[in-house]
């Protein structure tokens, strides 16, 4: 019986440390600003939705972690201020152990922007997050405590360029974790009137007990079917860390009081 107990203990801790490894960390966690890691301050317009079906996947020597799919739903409630709601089915596959699959941790949050662009200043906003702890964390599949998020983004453009980037600290309770800072950039070009490419650099701090800070780069893609249907993918892997590499792809459906709206993730 001791035995049994003493297996299960070490089946859960593993598990939990392929989650903290794969998913609590940005380069596999919340995809703050589809396709990208990095967010923007701009929230969607007012009495219109944004609405994503999407994949997320990461890899690293510890194993395999992601969602499949997840939904996340924004709506602009005010001219600056968006709700912002992500439900996951997630899974997890520790290297050598059997593959779980469920109900993962919710995102709620609420995005809300203070200051406006102009010709010659970057609009500003902050988005907090806090992460619900829906998910079995005994599977690997939610963190067990409720995480927050507390950021703040700029972003200015400029002809067929825009760029936007921040960051803020992670509120990170659970075994083995530990609260840390993210912050990441963006910049992306609109290629044609459909297409458009981009890439972001982040950095983080130890997320973990022992763990050691990441740096990690996307590339991204956002093209536009036409104004209301979209499809949005990036993939990167990390420049210092372990070696992680992780995948995003999303259709995102955009519309409001007036029909379809051209508002979409390329910003």
């Amino acid at each position: 019986m001791m035995q049994l107990d003493t297996l299960r203990h070490i089946r859960s801790f593993s598990l939990l440390g392929v989650l903290a490894t794969l998913l609590l960390s940005p380069s596999s966690g919340a995809w703050a600003g589809p396709p990208y890691i990095t967010d923007d301050p701009e929230p969607v317009e007012y009495q219109h939705w944004e609405v994503y079906l999407a994949s997320q996947y990461s890899h690293n020597a510890d194993g395999t972690a992601g969602t499949a799919p997840h939904i996340e739903v924004n709506y602009g409630v005010h001219p600056n201020m968006q709700l912002h709601l992500i439900m996951p089915f997630s899974y997890s596959h520790p290297s050598g152990m059997p593959l779980q699959y469920g109900l993962g941790d919710a995102e709620l949050g609420v995005k809300y922007r203070f200051a406006q662009e102009t010709a010659t200043r970057p609009q500003v906003g902050v988005f907090p997050l806090l992460e619900v702890p829906t998910g079995d964390s005994g599977r690997g599949l939610g963190n067990g405590q409720a995480q927050m998020f507390l950021p703040v983004w700029i972003q200015k453009s400029w002809g067929k360029w825009s760029s936007y980037g921040g960051g803020g600290y992670w509120i990170n309770p659970g075994v083995g974790n530990r609260n840390y800072w993210f912050t990441g950039w963006q910049i992306q070009r609109s290629l044609t009137k459909q297409l458009s490419l981009g890439t972001e650099l982040f950095f983080a701090s130890p997320n973990v007990v022992g763990g050691s800070g990441r740096s990690g780069f996307n590339v991204g893609l956002v093209y536009d079917f036409n104004e209301g249907h979209h499809l949005l993918f990036s993939t990167g892997t990390d420049l210092h860390g372990d070696g992680k590499g992780a995948a995003y792809l999303a259709y995102q459906w955009t519309f409001g009081r007036h029909g379809e709206t051209d508002k979409n993730s390329s910003k």
